[in-house]
């Protein structure tokens, strides 16, 4: 099923920045899509990227149909927390990307889960995403809820919309948040800087997405704070760039911090090498059932090692 993404130019300028400033889609992927003619402005089909267009132009952009190759089934052991006709829990280990894409074309949990389930996945996501309701970064572990069926992937698709979803984070940040409990709510984009990246926008800005983190203190560490995260929205990279721009970075996430000089040697002689971010517990009402149901799991080895290791330490 192909997309349809539209709206109106906030910024006059090349039509490929403009583009992409407008719907959050890369300048790269716009300018194949105008290749492939899927792109109207004010009604008229976009032919050149380099156009110059004015502020306040309507667009349609036509999103094709997923054309990544049909994901295989591969024999790649899960843990599974909860599972039944109609969707499946599981606890994603660090390391593991969700879903088939360009650098990553299987060893995905999608390739496992289509192993597991014997391909009964809803199809809702299109052929690249059986069943992916939402994601969790590759690098961070944790809950991830996964719909078999099409009634169920519709059900938790709106829970996800309206925030009513219950999702609860557990992170290693440098420093100590000051105060020790509080909430972020600053609105989410990409980074003009760097299209690979989320920043933190103006809230006014007509770009980007409203995000809100609420955050707890709950053990000083080494130059460092166990804190919880419970969201209200789920935005790409919400917790890492929430808690990087209140100056308390992830640690081990490369894209939007540096740990603490006083601590890197320990965080290296671990070899703790990913974002220290746990999706620790899941909450939801069941799609079909309508009963209300809570997962929890534990923090794997590699960030119970490293709060053990900085817990020890003289602060």
């Amino acid at each position: 099923m192909s997309k349809v993404v539209s709206g109106t130019i906030t910024a006059s300028g090349r039509l490929d920045k403009a583009l992409a400033e407008a719907s959050e889609l890369s300048r790269e992927r716009i300018k194949a899509l105008i290749s492939e003619q899927k792109v109207q402005i004010a009604g008229q089909l976009a032919t050149s990227p380099s156009a110059k267009v004015q502020a306040g132009l309507s667009f349609v952009i036509h999103l094709p149909p997923p054309g990544d190759p049909q994901a295989r089934p591969q024999d790649i052991p899960l843990t599974v927390v909860f599972e039944d006709a109609h969707l499946i829990v599981v606890d994603k280990p660090a390391g593991m990307v969700v879903h088939p894409a360009a650098g990553n074309p299987d060893g995905t949990l999608v390739n496992a889960l289509l192993h597991h389930c014997a391909g009964q996945l809803s199809g809702i996501g299109g052929v690249a995403r059986p069943g992916i309701v939402h994601r969790i970064d590759k690098d961070t572990s944790g809950l991830l809820v996964v719909a078999k069926s099409d009634v169920a992937h519709e059900g938790l698709a709106k829970q996800f919309a309206d925030h009513s979803i219950e999702r609860r984070y557990l992170a290693v940040c440098g420093g100590y948040p000051s105060p020790a409990q509080g909430t972020i709510n600053a609105r989410l984009g990409r980074s003009e800087r760097d299209r690979k990246k989320m920043a933190v926008l103006d809230n006014n800005s007509s770009r980007g997405k409203h995000a809100i983190t609420h955050y707890k203190l709950i053990e000083r560490l080494d130059h460092a704070s166990l804190i919880e995260c419970r969201l209200e929205t789920g935005r790409t990279h919400q917790v890492r760039v929430h808690l990087s721009s209140i100056g308390h970075a992830l640690l081990g996430d490369p894209v939007y911090g540096r740990d603490p000089s006083a601590i890197r040697d320990t965080i290296r002689k671990l070899g703790f090498a990913r974002q220290a971010l746990h999706a620790a517990s899941l909450g939801f009402v069941h799609p079909v059932t309508g009963e209300t149901i809570q997962f929890a799991t534990e923090l794997p080895v590699d960030m119970r090692e490293l709060i053990d290791e900085l817990g020890r330490s003289d602060r």
